[in-house]
């Protein structure tokens, strides 16, 4: 989205959307959304934010003081919440949208969603823009079929069967089969993993070992509704938990990044890049299946940010989870490091992204100062340092942030400095 010469960007930070779950899980997206102020971190000047939670006026100085951006050449456009309906409904339902077309009518102004949903296409389509990275809105609604199924459980295992990769045992199945597949195949396996078809950061999981099953089936999450699809997998003892980012432009398919998760119970908690050494041999295989899946999702007219993710057994092998045809909880963080750091001379930093709760509450000043006061806060000109990234937290106790070092051991020491600094829990 940098490329030269690229027309104002509408960032749309539509997580009120159903490509990575239903909309009827309201709460899961409402905490989602709480981390939409990251999007600040994409806007150049000319660009305008419409974000579904306020970004504090600390913040965003913050944001300017680091891109070199100043404040007054970008618009936030903050949209009050309606519930769990998309985002661009809750523009017209505030009556926001003469303001929103008022931002769109320099020529080449595209819309920059975080993910590629009906609502957004035709959000674009009502405000006469086109969709980022496609030439039209028709094309970008094109893309729309693949981008939905490649994003449940079950269309992601069609297709990575059918492109060759390596895949837990498994089986689809509707709700009221999930039972009876999972003792199917715990007759062959100590555990399985259930996952409700479209869910994202573990939400809605379950463990199942073999004693875990009644006759009137496990209690599963209400996710998908009461005929809903389920995939049911053999668990996969994990080392490690992958994943490669990857970009479809009109010429051709690459590897962005790519770096190991920090997980609890199968929930995104944190993600490190690159690969640690424990799993680095991993890399060339996920290259290939990111290559064949970016492929497969060009054939169907698909063009952005897509993730793929997997697992790495006790063995060192890798089993193919998932893959999230969106911007999803790496891909800004990512973006805003390679910014932040253009400058620095390190051509590949390493980086992670992390979260966690301090004993006390404060704002943004107090916890800038404390890592000033220890030398931690991020530093242009050396490239390296900590980035509170999401603004300060409702609740001022749980806060996210990245580390970035030009070296790996470098994000591992700053990293203990923030759980001092910040008084982490």
């Amino acid at each position: 989205m940098n490329e030269p010469g690229a027309g104002p960007l509408l960032v749309f930070a539509n997580f009120f959307s159903d490509v990575a779950v239903d909309l009827a899980e309201g709460r899961v997206l409402a905490q989602w959304a709480q981390q939409a102020p990251r999007k600040a971190w994409l806007l150049r000047a000319g660009d305008t934010l419409v974000t579904p939670g306020p970004l504090s006026g600390e913040f965003r100085q913050y944001v300017s003081d680091l891109t070199g951006v100043p404040r007054e050449q970008t618009a936030i456009i903050e949209v009050p919440s309606a519930g769990a309906v998309p985002l661009a409904q809750a523009v017209r339902e505030a009556g926001l949208m003469d303001r929103v077309a008022a931002h769109v009518r320099r020529p080449g102004t595209a819309l920059l969603p975080t993910a590629l949903d009906v609502s957004a296409v035709a959000f674009a389509r009502e405000l006469g823009v086109s969709v980022h990275p496609y030439a039209t809105v028709d094309e970008a609604a094109a893309a729309l079929p693949v981008t939905m199924l490649l994003n449940t459980k079950a269309g992601f295992r069609l297709a990575a069967e059918r492109l060759g990769m390596r895949l837990p045992a498994g089986r689809v199945c509707r709700r009221a089969d999930v039972g009876d597949v999972a003792r199917q195949l715990l007759a062959q396996h100590d555990r399985v993993v259930v996952k409700p078809d479209r869910s994202a950061g573990g939400h809605g999981m379950l463990f199942l070992s073999r004693n875990d099953v009644p006759a009137t089936g496990p209690a599963l999450d209400a996710v998908g509704g009461p005929h809903g699809t389920w995939v049911v997998e053999e668990y996969v003892a994990a080392v490690a938990s992958v994943s490669i980012q990857m970009e479809n432009t009109a010429s051709g398919t690459r590897a962005l990044f790519s770096g190991a998760m920090r997980t609890e119970r199968g929930s995104f908690t944190g993600y490190v890049s690159p690969l640690p050494p424990s799993c680095a041999h991993v890399a060339g295989e996920l290259e290939k299946w990111g290559l064949r899946l970016g492929h497969h999702l060009a054939d169907h007219g698909y063009l952005g940010p897509f993730g793929l993710d997997a697992l790495v057994d006790t063995d060192g092998v890798p089993y193919a989870g998932e893959s999230n045809v969106r911007r999803t909880a790496t891909t800004t963080p990512h973006a805003m490091v390679t910014r932040l750091t253009s400058a620095s001379g390190t051509a590949q930093p390493a980086w992670a992204v992390s979260r966690g709760r301090t004993r006390d509450a404060f704002g943004l000043a107090e916890a800038l100062d404390r890592l000033r006061a220890r030398g931690l806060a991020f530093d242009p000109d050396r490239g390296e340092g900590v980035v509170l990234y999401a603004d300060a937290p409702p609740d001022g106790r749980s806060w996210r942030y990245a580390v970035v070092a030009e070296q790996a051991e470098g994000v591992r020491e700053r990293e203990r400095g923030v759980v001092e600094a910040l008084g982490l829990e």
